[in-house]
Formats: structure tokens, sequence, C-alpha cells
């Protein structure tokens, strides 16, 4: 219960606070809008490029970490993509939205600030280890299927431009990516400038999860009810689960493993929206994971925190 109080409530509180206030009226729907373009383009790829930039890659890029968190990734994208096209019948796109829908876990807006909040924050070098190649890995993942389902039968010689084109006009890649260069350059930054990035990365979750709780207010869940049910079970239960055996059977430390475990159980994030309605496919199942996904979190991060060493 402590943990439930503790680390879960004041994170969905916030996110509560922002549904309350687009719903009541107090806050409008344009400014959610601003709130999370501030965020998501600005505020977080700034935190992304900050950490990147002074972590110690050698100590935190372990293999065991990658390797268990990214395997239970994979198996949830195609128990996603292939319960849905073998499961519910929906046709090769759809399947590869829903897929998508199984494979981004919310590893920054719900991951880091649970993380953080049940273990400090010492414990979060691991999240961004993971954080570090996550979008990358799932947007190529996604848009590779995307485009093989979109063009079968027909020559796929553009397939690769197009995977980094979309890649790279994403904000939180391009500040992974920078980081990386100043963190391998050993390019030092002038004061004045890592403290003006601290000003922003500051904002950056509360803003983002205030932002979360106005952008959950849109959507509602319509139909294909089983459809959802069954990507939230994948996202909460299956990834996880497979987290963990794999983290078991590589031995990985017990700081690894909670980050990774925790990282894994978060809910479907915003992007895997901005997924499905980037290729117009299974925007309502999307949706509607968020939402209920994100709710359903307050239990299953519960039981996932009581299980950890």
């Amino acid at each position: 219960m402590a943990a439930l109080i503790d680390v879960i409530l004041p994170v969905f509180l916030v996110i509560g606070f922002g549904y309350v206030a687009v719903w009541r009226g107090y806050f409008s729907d344009a400014g959610v809008d601003g709130l999370m373009k501030f965020t998501q383009n600005f505020a977080i790829p700034c935190l992304l490029f900050r950490a990147i930039s002074t972590l110690d890659l050698g100590q935190n890029f372990d293999l065991a970490l990658l390797f268990s968190f990214y395997t239970g990734a994979l198996a949830g994208f195609a128990a996603g993509f292939f319960g849905a096209r073998y499961i519910f019948g929906r046709d090769w796109e759809d399947s590869v939205a829903i897929g998508f829908c199984c494979l981004f876990s919310n590893s920054v807006l719900l991951g880091l600030p649970i993380t953080e909040r049940a273990y400090g924050a010492g414990a979060l070098e691991a999240n961004y280890a993971i954080i570090a190649i996550h979008s990358p890995f799932c947007y190529a993942v996604g848009i590779t299927a995307m485009e093989i389902a979109r063009n079968r039968g027909s020559r796929i010689a553009a397939l690769p431009g197009k995977v980094l084109g979309a890649m790279f006009h994403n904000a939180l890649i391009l500040g992974v990516a920078l980081g990386f260069v100043v963190n391998l350059g050993g390019i030092p930054l002038p004061g004045a400038f890592t403290d003006a990035l601290d000003l922003m990365i500051r904002a950056a979750l509360p803003a983002a999860l205030f932002g979360l709780g106005g952008v959950l207010n849109r959507y509602r869940p319509e139909g294909d009810l089983r459809t959802i049910a069954f990507v939230v079970a994948v996202s909460l239960i299956l990834h996880p689960a497979i987290v963990w055996g794999m983290a078991r059977w590589t031995d990985l430390s017990d700081a690894a493993l909670r980050s990774a475990l925790l990282t894994s159980a978060m809910a479907p994030g915003i992007n895997t929206y901005l997924f499905a309605n980037m290729y117009g496919k299974a925007r309502r199942v999307a949706a509607s994971a968020v939402l209920i996904g994100t709710g359903a979190s307050i239990l299953t991060v519960w039981l996932w925190l009581a299980v950890l060493p």
C-alpha cells in the first residue's frame, strides 16, 4: 500500500489534474496542444540530451539490460501483430499499428517519474540507457513493418530512406542523437548553457504529465473493446513478464532489473496514437488503449513493485 500511495498516486494525480482541468473547461484543448508541443518537442528532448550527454556509456549500456528489455518489446509487438491479424481479423496495416501499441511503452512520461519516486534519481541511469534507443528502435520496427505491409508485391528500395526520414523528424530522437555526439566527442558545454537546459528539464515531466491528462480527456473507449483489452494485457502483463524472465536468465543486477521491468510495465505511450494517426490505421484502438492502459497501470505497476527486489 505504501508504494501505491508514495510512488504511484502522485504521478497519476498530476495526470488527473490535467484530465479534470480540461474536462471542466479550466484549461483549453489548444492549451493542451501547446503544452504537449512544448514538452515533446523541446523540454523532454532537452532532458534526454542532458541525460545521454553525461551518461557513463561503458557502465550503463549493459547488453543484458537491453537484451532483456527489447526481447520483451519485440515479443509484445509480435503478440499484438499476430493477435490483431489472426484473432481479431484486422487487415495487415491495422495489425502493424496494433502491434506498435504493444511495442511502445510510456518510458518517459510514466517510466521516469515512477522509477525515480520508487528508487531515487540515482536509479534512472539504466532507464536512460533504455530510452536512448527506445524511440529509434520502436519507430524503426514500426515504420519498417508498416511500409512492408503497404508495399506488398512492389519494390521497397526506398524503404530505408523512408524509415530514416521519419525517425529523424522526431525531436526525441534528435535529442538522443545530439546527446551521443556530445558524449562520444567529449564536447564541453558552457555552464550558462547547461544551467538553461536544467531549467527546461525541471519543467519537462510535471508539464508533460499534466498535458497527458488533458490529452487523455479527448479519447473515449468506443467499440473494439476486445482488441483494446488484448493490447492492454500484452502491454501491462506479457511485456514485463517476458522482461522479468529474460532478466533472471541473464542474471541482471537488481538495479537494472528495476528499470527494465518498470519501463516495460508502463501503459502504451501517446506515440502509439501518433503512429496510428500518421498512417490512419487503428486510431480508435490506439487512443483507447492509451487511456485504459494508463488507468489500469495504477494497479499493475503497484503489483510489479511488490515483486521487485
